[in-house]
């Protein structure tokens, strides 16, 4: 029988997604109080598990205390208290759905505003043009802030597992750190972690190796990499195609093709493509088809999927599961609308921006506004105006910082 949206898919350590339609991360920075997850979050994931998609992935969840991506962003590290996650993944789980804890470090992609460091391969700014000076000038990391890292991710997902998620994707996608240090662009070091990139790659190998180490073999891990960062000189399909080769003898269960970063966010549909990709919604389906023709892991493709027939021609072109994060912000029902026969589908009129980097921030914000009214209980409000989500962003990320600040010097250093 052929492979449908509702087909189910098992993976190699022989966990099963009851369908193909998974909720893709999106970095939501809706923590409460002590950078935990609480009522809100656990609303937002009630509405997700309940809507029909048989994956719920959540958004960055920080590996490092003092490295966020925003102020409000969750933490689960070794001081972190165990309890609100488990809530967090009673309610993923309510309606039938598996869910996998993202877990990341942001590296250099970090605001100059927020208090913490900024750590990198390399000590090179991310380059946005005018808006560059609003992130953080980050310094190269040490052998020794290295080995940490590595710990760091290892201990995040062995308390993922405790906490009773099904797994964990790292984040080695979007520019972040790991992928950082993946791209010859941002990585300019000429140690072991340097150079070729079997080097380049040493850091994600090892973290790799350490969480697949801490949890059971039944225990999910995943990886989110960029199919390509559409960055000329950058980390392209054919890194990406070595990178899977490398990942699959590590116990690796997917991977999850995405693209772009902060210099390039092609994640959000704002960066070079071709029209072809363009066309079919899906952002980076070309490349993706290209390296499911060789890929030894089970893949899944994010990026722009707001259509079910898009979604069956991502599987008719050899994925393996379908992610969709914006689709899924505006409507959490389109899974069960699509079982139920339906031609739903999700239209967001487009930011009218011509810097693309603050196109990509602002259309982010109107995402991240309608998964704080689901958090509320309340419906999604597609029509708002990009700007006036983002001016209320602005001003909660203030009240955010000022929190997170307080509670990060009251802290113990990790």
């Amino acid at each position: 029988m052929p492979v449908t949206v509702f087909s189910p898919l098992t993976l190699p350590n022989g966990s099963v997604i009851g369908n193909r339609l998974a909720k893709a991360a999106m970095e939501e920075n809706m923590a409460g109080a002590g950078q935990l997850p609480d009522e809100a979050l656990f609303r937002l994931y009630r509405r997700w598990s309940a809507g029909g998609a048989g994956l719920l992935i959540t958004g960055n969840v920080m590996v490092h205390a003092e490295a966020l991506t925003g102020p409000a962003g969750v933490v689960l590290d070794a001081h972190s208290p165990l309890e609100p996650f488990r809530a967090w993944a009673a309610a993923a789980h309510s309606g039938g759905a598996r869910v996998w804890m993202q877990i990341n470090h942001p590296g250099r992609q970090v605001m100059a505003n927020m208090p913490g460091v900024a750590w990198g391969p390399s000590a090179i700014r991310v380059d946005i043009g005018r808006n560059s000076k609003r992130l953080a000038q980050p310094v190269e990391m040490t052998a020794e802030q290295i080995e940490a890292t590595v710990a760091r991710f290892a201990e995040t997902a062995r308390r993922a597992e405790l906490a009773g998620f099904d797994g964990v994707e790292i984040h080695a996608a979007h520019g972040y750190l790991l992928s950082q240090f993946l791209s010859p662009l941002s990585n300019r070091r000429t140690d072991r972690w340097g150079g070729t990139l079997e080097n380049r790659a040493r850091l994600l190998l090892d973290v790799v190796g350490a969480v697949r180490a801490s949890v059971a073999p039944g225990f999910t891990v995943a990886v989110k990499l960029n199919s390509a960062d559409f960055q000329r000189g950058g980390f392209d399909a054919a890194d990406a195609r070595q990178v899977i080769g490398l990942l699959a003898p590590l116990g690796v269960d997917l991977v999850e093709l995405s693209g772009g970063s902060y210099e390039s966010p092609a994640m959000t549909g704002h960066s070079p493509a071709d029209e072809r990709t363009r066309a079919r919604e899906a952002y980076f389906l070309t490349l993706a088809e290209d390296l499911a023709a060789a890929s030894p892991l089970p893949l899944m493709l994010t990026g722009g999927i707001v259509r079910r027939p898009v979604a069956e021609e991502v599987l008719a072109g050899g994925i393996d599961l379908v992610g969709m994060g914006t689709a899924l912000a505006v409507d959490p029902d389109l899974p069960n609308k699509w079982r139920a026969g339906g031609d739903a589908a999700v239209t967001l009129a487009p930011v009218a921006i011509k810097d693309k980097a603050a196109a990509s921030a602002v259309g982010m914000a109107r995402v991240r506004y309608q998964l704080r009214r689901l958090g509320k209980g309340r419906r999604t409000r597609p029509g708002v105006p990009p700007l006036a989500a983002y001016a209320q962003e602005t001003v909660l990320r203030r009240r955010a910082l000022r929190r997170y600040r307080t509670w990060l010097q009251a802290r113990p250093i990790s």
